[in-house]
């Protein structure tokens, strides 16, 4: 497929971007606007404690510049996202995150003064005045970090590094997504095709093994090229883990990374021990596939197509958006009206362009729509694409609907909830409404794919990174040859002996961006087993579990996050969403085997 430019794409496939800003000119605008923010914060220092008034002003003017910061650094961003190669909003982004540095530092002794407090003090100005009543959470969240705050100038120092602390996470984005150079390959009719990250994984999903083949191997043949930068970028950002770690007093850089949303370890380990104990039906699996493509050897690049054969279930962008709309039905009136709403209303940048930045998201601001990034190529994989980043963006919308900006976000322990609970509506759609028996097996098929790509293919991304970092903590160093050995005998380990393991994928650590999240991918796992529960809850128990479900939504970050999700019916403290979202995974694998007369 012949990648277009960016000026080649309808104005109804691109975002529309002017709920943030209007133009670059307004975006000037508001960047000149915000040191008269920061040096009224910076006014501020000193005094937050003097008084009720001054504990006030602290907070609501820390707030005011951080909305606008964010807003400048999103619009940026997500001009730079567009196109990488566009030297104008690279300039713009960087900008935007030594404003965000900037601000940081303003508003870096707020959290030491709060913590250097005499203890009922704080308490005592939260009940004298009542607007500082909205922020009693928020408050709280902060006190929590006395244990784990610095002096002012310490503080201060840290904050001003923040953009150097950047750099792994930066030059990954670049050297990956903009300066890569790979290779044409073959397609399935035997054109040369130019491999892009965007169409490795259709490329990947061929039912012609060579043309797999030779786009798996052509693709790590790069990466291969460039193995050493990468090892130490990912050596420098787990440095920079471990570091921020210590100097915070924290017993591990996960024990850091988990901390602000108040998520046990166990929570994390438990995750990794019960996927281990799932293997046996994952090889059972494997095993399946492996015989239904009657193949002598399953290679890793023979794990992405489907193994269900003689169903071709391209699904253009329009068909999609009427798939994802009709599985959302039990969700009422008002969360299909919305969605209805956003494929009209420039929510949604739809196709790959030159330049743009690989992958999906859903991101914008308190104030602007909550836009989504797709790169969509009409695969059903990108049907699911769709109705995940909706789901976030909807957890956005009634977020911000039913919050004040403190409490208008939720935190990434929950962030893969409403996503994955949209995939599990849009899986039951599906296999209710198609009679077809080879596309249902097709689509059970994908369902299997998804536990494999979101639970136990991200439970392994997170047991790498508890290795890596295990291995920085101890005073080890993270080599290209030490990463691919870590990761090459994970890879062993989830895809067991019916699995040869090719030596390129021993690089995968190389591309995977979520790498650079700081203890991230462990929560695709976790929401994931919550959506199972709450798709079950909703399709069984209708309108009250609906309802309930919508209360979460709704909740921001008003509460923790593990309270939050109780609000819906799910307890992730307990291992019970998990196993019983494995032993669906279980379930599927024997009925499919059953269905189509394979012992296994």
């Amino acid at each position: 497929m012949e990648i277009r430019k960016r000026s080649d794409i309808e104005a109804v496939n691109k975002w529309n971007l002017s709920s943030l800003y209007p133009s670059d000119a307004e975006w000037e605008n508001d960047f000149g606007s915000v040191e008269s923010y920061i040096d009224e914060l910076k006014s501020l220092e000193g005094q937050v404690l003097l008084s009720s008034d001054n504990l006030l002003k602290t907070i609501e003017t820390s707030l005011a510049l951080g909305r606008k910061v964010r807003r400048l650094y999103t619009y940026a961003k997500m001009k730079s996202d567009e196109d990488t190669k566009n030297s104008l909003y690279q300039t713009l982004n960087s900008r935007a995150e030594s404003l965000s540095v900037k601000a940081g530092e303003a508003g870096s002794y707020i959290v030491p003064e709060l913590l250097a407090g005499e203890a009922g003090v704080v308490e005592a100005y939260i009940s004298e005045k009542t607007e500082l009543q909205l922020y009693a959470h928020y408050i709280d969240e902060i006190l929590r970090y006395k244990p784990h705050t610095l002096t002012t100038a310490e503080e201060r120092l840290l904050a001003q590094a923040g953009e150097v602390m950047a750099t792994p996470h930066n030059v990954f984005n670049m050297l990956s997504n903009a300066d890569l150079v790979f290779p044409e390959v073959h397609d399935d009719e035997g054109k040369e095709v130019k491999l892009t990250h965007g169409s490795y994984i259709p490329l990947m999903k061929s039912n012609n093994r060579s043309v797999r083949k030779e786009a798996f191997e052509a693709f790590y043949s790069v990466y291969e090229g460039h193995k050493n930068t990468f090892a130490t970028l990912i050596d420098s950002e787990v440095k920079k883990n471990v570091f921020h770690s210590k100097v915070k007093h924290y017993p591990s850089a996960r024990d850091a990374a988990l901390f602000g949303n108040n998520i046990p370890t166990e929570v994390y380990d438990r995750l990794i021990d019960a996927v281990h104990d799932a293997l046996p039906s994952f090889y059972k699996y494997m095993k399946l596939r492996k015989h239904l493509l009657e193949v002598e050897e399953l290679h890793m690049y023979d794990v992405y197509p489907s193994i269900i054969k003689d169903v071709d279930m391209k699904i253009g962008y329009d068909e999609a958006k009427d798939k994802v709309l009709a599985s959302l039905d039990i969700l009422g009136d008002d969360y299909v009206s919305t969605v209805a709403g956003a494929y009209k209303e420039g929510w949604i940048d739809v196709y790959e362009n030159e330049g743009k930045r690989s992958g999906a998201y859903s991101f914008g601001t308190y104030d602007s729509k909550p836009y989504i990034l797709l790169n969509y190529h009409e695969t059903l994989d990108d049907v699911f694409t769709l109705t995940h980043e909706m789901g976030h963006s909807m957890h956005s919308f009634y977020t911000r609907k039913n919050q004040p900006y403190v409490y208008g976000n939720y935190s990434i322990f929950v962030a893969e909830v409403a996503s994955t609970t949209n995939e599990a509506l849009l899986n039951d759609y599906l296999l209710k409404t198609i009679e077809d028996k080879q596309e249902k097996l097709y689509i059970l098929n994908h369902y299997l794919e998804q536990f494999r790509g979101t639970i136990f293919r991200q439970t392994m991304f997170a047991e790498f990174e508890r290795a890596i970092h295990q291995i920085v903590e101890s005073g080890g160093a993270l080599t290209a040859d030490r990463l691919s050995q870590v990761y090459g005998d994970l890879n062993a380990l989830y895809y067991g002996e019916d699995v040869v393991q090719d030596e390129q994928i021993k690089l995968e650590w190389a591309r995977i961006p979520h790498f650079y999240y700081d203890f991230y991918v462990f929560q695709y796992a976790t929401g994931f087993s919550a959506a199972i529960a709450l798709s079950k809850k909703m399709l069984g128990d209708g309108e009250d579990a609906v309802e309930a479900y919508k209360t979460f939504l709704k909740s921001g970050s008003s509460n923790y996050p593990i309270e939050v999700l109780k609000l819906a019916g799910v307890d992730m403290t307990t291992e019970k969403p998990v196993k019983d979202a494995l032993k669906v995974f279980e379930n599927l694998v024997e009925e499919m085997a059953e269905t189509l007369g394979v012992t296994l």
